[in-house]
């Protein structure tokens, strides 16, 4: 049985069929749910992009938060963490700290050179994790 499940999301599109793929889980009511997101730390928010205007780190919080608990209907048992840092680092963190039996994670699906230069957060997180991990692609 599934005591613990931490469920890693980024807020996109293919967010929805990981909340999908764990509605098809046959869980018990018991089962603990938390919903995960991973900002980018305070310091580093929108370098990469320094000719773009970014919305505040606050207004990019909020707007996080508000899309998590829309999944919070739809997941009885379930909280949220917002976290800022290296996604695959604190999604296994707070699995741990959880005591996770099960991550379930999405894919975006990357393949060869881009998939090294971008690093992989679901590849990193099955490699890494102590517990069970579902990717969904």
């Amino acid at each position: 049985m599934l005591k613990t499940i931490v469920v890693g999301l980024d807020c996109e599109e293919f967010s929805e069929r990981v909340i999908k793929t764990l509605q098809t889980l046959h869980l018990n009511s018991l089962t603990k749910i938390i919903l995960c997101h991973v900002l980018p730390t305070y310091e580093n928010y929108g370098l990469e992009d320094g000719d773009k205007p970014h919305p505040s780190w606050e207004s990019l919080y909020q707007h996080r938060e508000q899309q998590l608990k829309a999944y919070l209907a739809q997941l009885q048992g379930s909280v949220i963490e917002i976290v800022a840092g290296d996604p695959a680092e604190e999604i296994i963190r707070l699995a741990n700290i959880y005591q996770a039996d099960l991550i379930v994670i999405g894919t975006r699906g990357l393949k060869g050179f881009k998939r090294i230069i971008e690093s992989s957060v679901s590849g990193q997180v099955v490699t890494d994790a102590s517990c069970s991990v579902l990717v969904v692609k």
